[in-house]
């Protein structure tokens, strides 16, 4: 009877270990993240980032679980750097970490939580299931065929395509999550997953994006309208040019007529005096619209080389290519 007793205790010990290992290797990526967020100490300011971009605590979960940091230049380029040139890139999730860029220009507040959020979204995708994902990229795909035409999307899209190839679900994932405010009542339920209020994110987003859309918009107005007004000073010193021209000879002819006697009478003469005259006070006119055109057009000029040197200095400070120069 002991010895019956004994192998059934054996027995259900070896089912204990075997639903134990298997209940661990069905969750094995939940035991990694444990250990990870076990192992992690959060910075205030990678903590900061998690609470001002809404995360719930699933979202939490993953975001420390990818033990995020905030990096300066050159570390975050040793890390996520990339060949392509065109696009500043502002984060990565790499090696299941996350690396957020250190942006500091305080007219882009929120740039950082919004690529907190972006990169959690990266982790939160590579741990669905493939019929989560499955389920998910068909939601996405349906969002995408909405934005598609967008010549700033697609061109984000082709980067991606070219940066990342075959990802771009995985990119879908993680900008519409924090970019785009209508999205169909499914997706918006899946989100719910990871944020509190997915509108705080897309908040921040909506804030820093306006700051760069108001300067490219003032920019191209300006653009335009010193291309509008530089034709019409072209085109209207061209014709007082040739109007001068034509009244210098006109007086000439007037002056020589005068002196030989050649005007039948004085008031032949006073008509001919007088329409020359008004002649030249039109020129007056036009000169004179023609110097105020070109006062409007160089204060366009110098505007628009400042809004060009906002918008230089903005880019440079999302820009973790420019490394500082390292000191001796």
């Amino acid at each position: 009877m002991s010895r019956a007793k004994s192998s059934l205790t054996s027995l259900i010990i070896l089912l204990v270990f075997a639903v134990v290992a298997g209940a661990l290797y069905f969750n094995r990526q939940w035991v990694v993240d444990e250990l990870s967020i076990w192992q992690f100490k959060p910075s205030s300011e990678v903590t900061a980032l998690a609470e001002g971009s809404s995360l719930n605590d699933n979202g939490k979960f993953i975001y420390y679980a990818s033990q995020p940091s905030i990096e300066s230049t050159q570390h975050f380029n040793d890390v996520c750097g990339t060949t392509e040139q065109s696009t500043a890139i502002l984060g990565c999730y790499s090696a299941q970490r996350i690396y957020v860029y250190n942006v500091t220009d305080v007219r882009l507040d929120g740039i950082k939580e919004v690529t907190a959020a972006h990169e959690m979204l990266h982790a939160a995708y590579q741990r669905l299931s493939d019929a989560d994902r499955k389920n998910v990229d068909s939601l996405l795909d349906v969002e995408y065929n909405k934005l598609k035409d967008d010549a700033k999307f697609a061109e984000r899209i082709a980067f991606y395509a070219r940066s990342e190839p075959g990802e771009r679900d995985n990119e879908l994932h993680s900008i519409i999550g924090t970019e785009v405010d209508s999205v169909s009542p499914a997706l918006e339920s899946y989100y719910s997953r990871y944020f509190t209020d997915r509108k705080v994110v897309l908040g921040h987003y909506s804030k820093y994006s306006t700051v760069f859309k108001e300067i490219e918009d003032k920019s191209n107005a300006l653009s335009a309208s010193l291309t509008t007004l530089g034709s019409k000073i072209e085109k209207n010193t061209a014709q007082y040019n040739s109007d001068v021209k034509s009244l210098n000879q006109d007086i000439l002819d007037f002056n020589t007529r005068a002196n030989n006697g050649s005007f039948s009478s004085q008031s032949e003469f006073a008509s001919e005096r007088a329409a020359l005259s008004a002649r030249t006070s039109a020129l007056d006119v036009k000169r004179a619209q023609i110097a105020a055109d070109l006062v409007t057009y160089d204060a366009q000029r110098k505007e628009l080389q400042a809004i060009s040197s906002e918008s230089a200095a903005l880019n440079r400070s999302i820009d973790s290519k420019l490394a500082p120069a390292p000191s001796l």
